[in-house]
């Protein structure tokens, strides 16, 4: 099986390179295309990289004449809530026009496999706690609205050309490899456990607790302790569900339809799903980021602080999924909760 992993030097492309080594795929049956802006050439480790940028249709295409896989991973959007509320037209050309870029050229070369990193973000405000897919899906900011947006075409394409996808809505994303082999490397770094363990980091280095910069965004919410309650989930248990749904395509005939052409009926283990497929991965546990910095203040033994600031634009209260779905049909189920989670990024931090 040949996988182009696409935003392979991120964070989460990074820790998915060596999942599907640990799994056995070599690595010369893998490629990364990264335009490597926010990515580091590093972390691909002996994986080959197709340096190019998704906007750019001469640059997939090169890419795909070197390198036609069975199945593409789709990482490579900007995930930023609130510089795509800041700055829409970067998040609109890189993650709406340069996916539908990377469909097209799939298609020119027919490949018709693909698992999609979305997001939580496309819900919005939820109205059922914890989250299903079935919840409406109405975005409160640029970045889950392109998700939604590039969702939306899987269906039609999968309708119209037999392209079948399987889309991943990530809750929140943390953690780092329990070998020390990848972390969380975004710069800027505005995610919230790299910042606090980076902020107790430096006070175990010396720093006076009470010069921090770490932040607060907001303490007004519907919400126990009035911050934000966020599901967080190991990126090593993202990288497992990935494989589940790369298996679960690699196993289905790419012709199956109903007589009108339409998509087979919903997804059963052991039967093809239908053409766009769409699951939660997610713990199904909420935390306040007051919560966390708590935690980490166990974790690492350091007095932390923080300055509690107004709300960001574009962040929900609560944000906690429901992920029976994929458990039930690929059998998947995080394994590792909030504690595994620091204990794993904290210890990156020495690497």
């Amino acid at each position: 099986m040949k996988l182009l992993i696409v935003g392979g030097a991120g964070y989460i492309g990074s820790h998915m390179l060596l999942a599907l080594q640990d799994a056995g795929v070599p690595a010369s049956d893998l490629l990364v295309f990264d335009n490597l802006s926010r990515g580091h050439a590093d972390a691909c480790g002996p994986v080959e990289i197709f340096r190019g940028d998704l906007r750019n249709t001469e640059d997939l295409t090169r890419c795909f004449k070197k390198f036609t896989p069975d199945l593409v991973m789709h990482f490579g959007a900007l995930a930023y809530v609130g510089e795509s509320v800041d700055e829409p037209l970067l998040y609109y050309e890189n993650n709406v026009v340069g996916s539908l870029n990377l469909l097209a050229t799939m298609r020119m070369f027919q490949v018709s496999r693909l698992v999609f990193s979305s997001t939580c973000a496309t819900y919005g405000e939820p109205r059922t706690l914890p989250i299903p897919e079935d919840h409406p899906q109405h975005p409160i900011n640029p970045y889950g609205r392109t998700k939604l947006m590039i969702e939306q075409a899987l269906i039609d394409y999968g309708h119209a050309y037999g392209l079948r996808s399987i889309s991943l809505r990530y809750f929140n994303a943390a953690g780092a490899d329990a070998h020390g082999r990848a972390r969380e490397r975004h710069d800027p770094e505005t995610h919230l456990i790299p910042l606090v363990l980076r902020e107790a980091a430096r006070i175990a280095g010396g720093g006076d607790p009470s010069n921090t910069t770490l932040k607060v965004f907001g303490t007004d919410f519907d919400t126990p302790d009035g911050s934000c309650v966020r599901d967080y989930i190991h990126v090593e248990d993202l990288c497992a569900a990935h494989l589940a749904a790369a298996e679960a395509l690699m196993q289905t005939p790419l012709e199956t339809t109903t007589a009108h052409g339409a998509p087979s009926d919903p997804f059963e283990v052991g039967s093809a799903p239908p053409h766009a497929t769409f699951f939660n991965l997610a713990n199904g546990n909420g935390y306040s980021v007051l919560e966390v910095i708590d935690a980490c203040r166990d974790i690492t033994g350091q007095p932390i602080e923080a300055h509690r600031v107004g709300r960001r634009a574009g962040d929900p209260a609560r944000l906690i999924g429901n992920a029976e779905k994929i458990r039930s049909q690929l059998g998947w189920a995080p394994k590792k909760d909030l504690q595994a989670i620091l204990k794993d990024a904290w210890e990156a931090q020495s690497y």
